[in-house]
């Protein structure tokens, strides 16, 4: 079981850009058809870019080193990791060319099953490049002990 003591435990911050190349990619791995998900042409007519697919903050919260080492400091096996539930808030648009720091912290640790299963909940605040709110990213992770 893991130690309920990491309740409230901060994480290591890490900051990072949202690309055009990258939403461009993403676009084409989750197959969105509109052509301007990056904001491009939008940007030439002087228009303001469309905000991110609602997922893509997933992909750039893995942008750390070692995105998964956090789970060492909780004497946790990645290799007994489900990737449980993950849920997005967004308080604020999110667009190409925004400059993202993300903050997670362990939000709560719950055993089930008799401790056969602790689900861990992290919960992430983002912010822009002006320091206001535009999400929180909420995981739940499953680990299977024994």
């Amino acid at each position: 079981m893991i130690d309920r003591k990491h309740i409230g435990d901060e994480l290591p911050r890490h900051t990072v850009e949202v690309e055009p190349a990258r939403l461009r990619l993403f676009a084409q791995a989750i197959g969105e058809a509109d052509p301007d998900t990056t904001g491009e042409a939008a940007a030439r007519a002087g228009l303001a870019p469309p905000p991110v697919p609602p997922t893509f903050l997933f992909t750039l919260e893995l942008e750390r080193p070692d995105p998964f080492g956090w789970l060492a400091l909780l004497g946790t096996d990645l290799s007994r990791v489900l990737h449980g539930e993950q849920s997005f808030a967004y308080h604020a648009p999110v667009v190409a060319g925004d400059r993202l720091t993300f903050a997670p912290r362990i939000a709560d640790i719950q055993s089930k099953k008799g401790g056969a299963l602790d689900l861990i909940v992290r919960e992430t605040t983002v912010t822009n490049q002006a320091g206001a709110r535009v999400a929180t990213l909420r995981a739940v992770l499953a680990v299977r002990n024994g």
